[in-house]
């Protein structure tokens, strides 16, 4: 029987509401229990970053307990919610590091302050790109010092081994010429598992990481 017009709006507006009530449970209670650990304080810049793909997952795995009558939506995840905590957390005090920096700072200490949040390769990617000449003089002939925030915004793939979250990072720049303030989104792919997470790749939320 086909749906009349009436009908047919009712019907996606069910389905928006699902996707919305579920991306809040997901994301919601991991986050607020991340944001009571310590953040990384330290030094990022701006940079190119890589492209090391996540992918979607599928396949259901054994979650922690649920409140009595309460569907436990972790049963059909790969992973549980602390895993999704941790992951979170580790994700969070990275886009911080990631935005943090100084101009009197090398390429060595700003990757320092990242050190066991991220993969040997990434650490690579932004020493490199942290020390790229135009960027360098740049930083160094403004004096710039930069200070970073991050909230995640959604959980944009997963699988079982890995996570890709969308963060709204913020920087406010000092500069010689005053201060400004800004916000990037990003997608942030987290690998690894259970409480052991580490960014393997960075992007603009709009370039990939799907």
């Amino acid at each position: 029987m086909e749906l009349s017009p009436g009908q047919r709006r009712a019907a996606f507006a069910v389905v928006v509401i699902v996707l919305a009530a579920l991306g809040y449970y997901l994301i919601v209670p991991a986050v607020r229990h991340s944001s009571a650990r310590p953040a990384a304080t330290s030094s990022p810049s701006p940079s190119a970053p890589s492209t090391a793909p996540a992918s979607a997952g599928t396949a259901p795995a054994a979650a922690s307990a649920s409140p009595a009558g309460d569907v436990n939506i972790y049963s059909w995840l790969p992973f549980t919610q602390q895993d999704l905590s941790a992951a979170a957390s580790v994700t969070t005090r990275f886009s911080v590091a990631y935005n943090t920096f100084t101009y009197n700072e090398d390429a060595a200490a700003y990757v320092a302050s990242m050190h066991g949040l991220i993969t040997s390769q990434l650490a690579t990617t932004l020493r490199d790109a942290y020390q790229t000449p135009g960027v360098a003089r740049l930083r160094s002939s403004q004096k710039q010092v930069s200070t970073g925030t991050a909230q995640i915004t959604s959980l944009r793939a997963f699988g079982a081994s890995s996570m890709t979250f969308t963060v709204a990072a913020g920087q406010q720049l000092v500069t010689s010429d005053g201060t400004s303030n800004g916000s990037t989104n990003y997608a942030v792919t987290v690998t690894g598992s259970r409480s052991s997470w580490q960014v393997s790749d960075i992007e603009l939320e709009s370039a990939g990481n799907t």
